[in-house]
């Protein structure tokens, strides 16, 4: 029996689970963490990039490479709110749901790009932070549903066949 290759990258081992929220009111302005929030066509009601071209609507980190990026940066441990990304997701591999639609309890997000690290990151994690955080900053995505998420919910890739 032949896998195709689309057939392999559309399985999933398991779902994932959202592990932390962070909104970012104004550039460089501290992360408010709330346990839920509302997520319109824009993006993260509150994060200061919703309303903007949508691409970039919302913002993700594997919370498996947290513990990397403090290795490689030099420190015991990383807050999530370090980075500016919007969502830490656990369990499932980010990386493979770029180009995919997926959904974070009921909003269906569709992934656009990796993430990559800004300049800040150097002033946050320090000398190096930049490329310490280099491959690991995560995706970032489009909504395609809103609705609203909170922390727990489960993380999945959306089948073509699934309702919308």
């Amino acid at each position: 029996m032949t896998t195709t290759l689309r057939t392999l990258m559309s399985q999933y081992p398991r779902a994932g689970r959202l592990e932390w929220i962070g909104l970012r009111p104004a550039r460089h302005a501290p992360m408010e963490k709330p346990e839920s929030v509302a997520v319109d066509a824009t993006g993260l009601v509150g994060d200061r990039y919703a309303g903007r071209s949508g691409k970039r609507a919302v913002t993700l980190i594997q919370a498996e490479h947290l513990p990397v990026i403090a290795a490689l940066s030099g420190h015991p441990a990383i807050d999530p709110a370090i980075t500016r990304r919007n969502l830490v997701v656990s369990g499932i591999n980010l990386y493979a749901l770029r180009g995919e639609s997926f959904r974070v309890g009921d909003v269906c997000l569709e992934g656009t790009g990796t993430c990559d690290p800004c300049s800040f990151m150097e002033q946050s994690l320090g000398s190096g932070g930049y490329n310490a955080m280099r491959g690991h900053g995560g995706i970032i995505a489009r909504v395609v549903e809103p609705g609203r998420i909170t922390l727990g919910d489960p993380v999945v890739a959306a089948l073509e066949d699934a309702p919308s």
